[in-house]
């Protein structure tokens, strides 16, 4: 049972780090959140058609013998954005490594020296408090303060 609730977790933390992850063209070149949002956002409007659409013609040109295949392809294609999620759940609760925590605290700071309330400054920070802290240095910084880091 616990097993199945990290599973649903995972999915959880996917699409809360989906909607708090900037896409914004400097972090693409540094991290691959944006590539994996795309996709998934992609595959969440699309697969489910492709998904009924696989089953749906087969029935249409009455070939129920091709129908475990197209329910092999509906099932494939409805995963897919379940895959997205799982991964982007993961890397959200993923500790981020060494220089990418000092550049994570050095924009905490930057942003706080500015005045802006933050979250206390984590010791173990995850990618989860990157994406936190750089959605708010992109809403609250101005450029010339991020220059220093992109």
């Amino acid at each position: 049972m616990s097993q199945q609730h990290s599973i649903w977790q995972a999915f959880r933390h996917g699409q809360d780090y989906m909607a708090t992850w900037p896409m914004r063209k400097e972090l693409a070149i540094l991290f691959p959140e944006q590539r994996y949002i795309k996709a998934t956002r992609f595959a969440m409007r699309v697969m489910p058609a492709v998904a009924v659409m696989s089953v749906l013609s087969q029935m249409a040109f009455d070939n129920y013998d091709a129908l475990p295949q197209a329910i092999t392809i509906a099932l494939f294609a409805l995963s897919m954005p379940l895959q997205g999620l799982w991964w982007l759940g993961r890397r959200s609760r993923t500790d981020l490594p060494p220089s990418l925590a000092s550049w994570y605290r050095e924009i905490h700071d930057k942003i706080v020296s500015e005045g802006y309330t933050l979250q206390p400054l984590k010791s173990r920070p995850r990618y989860k408090e990157l994406a936190q802290v750089l959605n708010r240095a992109f809403k609250q910084l101005d450029k010339s303060s991020l220059e220093r880091w992109f």
